[in-house]
């Protein structure tokens, strides 16, 4: 079976960002980049996507030069970069057909936004019938309030939450160590 790790929003925008001061990764590219060497050691197909809201004003529009890779990572010649407009990674994007093209059927997820576009692409990956792993410390995310009662979940909340809705019913759930053998 070939894998595929595909980098989910690892870019900019999140940085300049005011909640990136209670991120729960801050060293989300470097636990990344490992899983990259890992991919690309494999020969695994390494698949960088990127969120774009253009005209927005914001962080996410293309205009103002954030939507672009963290530094120290950067992709190959020949490794896609795509770049989506909704939460999940397959829908505004052609990486169904680029993982198919490719002969892939196993995904390791890795990104920011946890709990959303991370969680998503693992949901919708799995109804359309990849293997997936969560690879969460390799994610990120940044406390969420809840926007009716103002509540606040907190990264733990969130990571465990993730990791309870996803384990055994669409992914497993795993670490960079785990995977690299570190």
């Amino acid at each position: 079976m070939k894998r595929a790790l595909v980098v989910i929003d690892v870019q900019e925008s999140f940085r300049r960002r005011p909640d990136w001061a209670e991120v729960s990764n801050p060293d989300v590219a470097g636990q990344v980049g490992r899983l990259v060497d890992l991919s690309r050691a494999a020969g695994d197909l390494v698949v960088w996507v990127l969120h774009s809201e253009p005209g927005s004003g914001d962080v996410f529009d293309p205009a103002l030069g954030h939507v672009r890779l963290m530094d120290g990572l950067e992709p190959l010649d020949d490794e896609p970069l795509l770049t989506k407009t909704s939460h999940n990674a397959f829908t505004t994007t052609n990486l169904q057909q680029t993982l198919t093209r490719h002969g892939v059927r196993e995904l390791l997820i890795s990104g920011i936004r946890t709990e959303q576009c991370c969680e998503t692409t693992t949901r919708v990956g799995s109804d359309l019938g990849f293997d997936m792993t969560f690879v969460t410390d390799a994610t990120a995310t940044t406390p969420l309030p809840h926007r009716r009662t103002g509540r606040v979940l907190g990264v733990g909340e969130i990571i465990e939450r993730t990791e309870y809705v996803l384990a055994g019913r669409f992914a497993r759930i795993s670490d960079v160590a785990t995977l690299t053998g570190s």
